[in-house]
């Protein structure tokens, strides 16, 4: 039976469809471009920053337009309780993300220094856990001692291999006013959507919450497909799965505010 490469190899039509992204792979891996890459500092990326506020930001001001709507609210209580929300929980989500990376930042640093200080003190025991990592990955011989000996030359690269084998760290993380940064825009600039029909007067309660549900509907499937791009994930599927997140959220208040009213017998006439 041929193998699979020996068919897409004497397929001219396959061929050609990926010739673009083959010659780029090949671009990217000669030694003089690996070289190049390897020696820039990897970049921490705030795809999840955006998308968690974005997301949430939509969620939060669309519940509390649909709990408006379900409890009987007007429309300038919709409005007044949704702006509120918006730049309250953006605050929120933004100072908590740069304490939740600030965190992270100082535990690995943490880490770092406890590593430093046992390789002053105990270097032989150090030096046997680099061992017994890049025993346990198939190497022994010479040539694990060798490996030992190249990683623990260099206290820097010892101290790296430490977190990454040992603790199972990355070196690279966010920057927490970036990542606060990120979270926070991510979330007015989206959460307002769903606001904007309630500062249109011409429309009636009716028509202000249909235009908004329709707003955050495609503001949840845009966010949806980005992610997709972002992830290389199908764009139908991440669209329509943050479309049904968001849709549940807003149902969850509409039917609880509408519950609420019902039991404590609320009359907003």
């Amino acid at each position: 039976m041929p193998s699979t490469n020996v068919v897409l190899e004497s397929e001219p039509k396959g061929q050609s469809v990926n010739s673009k992204d083959q010659e780029g792979l090949i671009l990217d891996h000669r030694p003089e471009s690996i070289r190049k890459r390897l020696a820039l500092a990897p970049k921490r990326q705030n795809i999840s920053d955006a998308v968690l506020g974005g997301i949430d930001g939509c969620i939060t001001t669309f519940a509390v337009v649909s709990g408006s709507v379900g409890a009987g609210f007007p429309s300038s209580v919709a409005i007044i309780l949704g702006f509120a929300n918006l730049f309250a929980d953006g605050f929120s989500m933004a100072v908590s993300n740069y304490e939740s990376s600030k965190a992270e930042q100082e535990f690995i640093e943490s880490v770092r220094k406890s590593e430093a200080r046992h390789i002053e003190q105990i270097p032989e025991g150090e030096r046997e856990e680099i061992r017994q990592i890049f025993k346990a990955k198939g190497f022994d011989g010479d040539l694990l001692e060798r490996i030992v000996n190249t990683i623990t030359a260099d206290k820097k690269v010892w101290l790296d291999v430490m977190l990454m084998e040992e603790h199972g760290l990355s070196k690279t993380t966010s920057n927490p006013l970036m990542s606060a940064g990120v979270t926070f825009a991510a979330f007015i600039s989206v959460g307002v959507i769903p606001l904007m029909p309630y500062l249109v007067s011409t429309l009636n309660m009716n028509q202000q919450f249909t235009v908004s549900a329709v707003l955050a509907g495609i503001m949840f499937f845009v966010i949806g497909m980005l992610k997709s791009l972002a992830v290389a994930k199908p764009l139908i599927t991440s669209g329509l799965r943050t479309l049904f997140t968001g849709g549940a959220a807003a149902a969850v208040a509409y039917f609880t505010a509408h519950f609420m009213r019902e039991i404590f017998n609320i009359s907003t006439g």
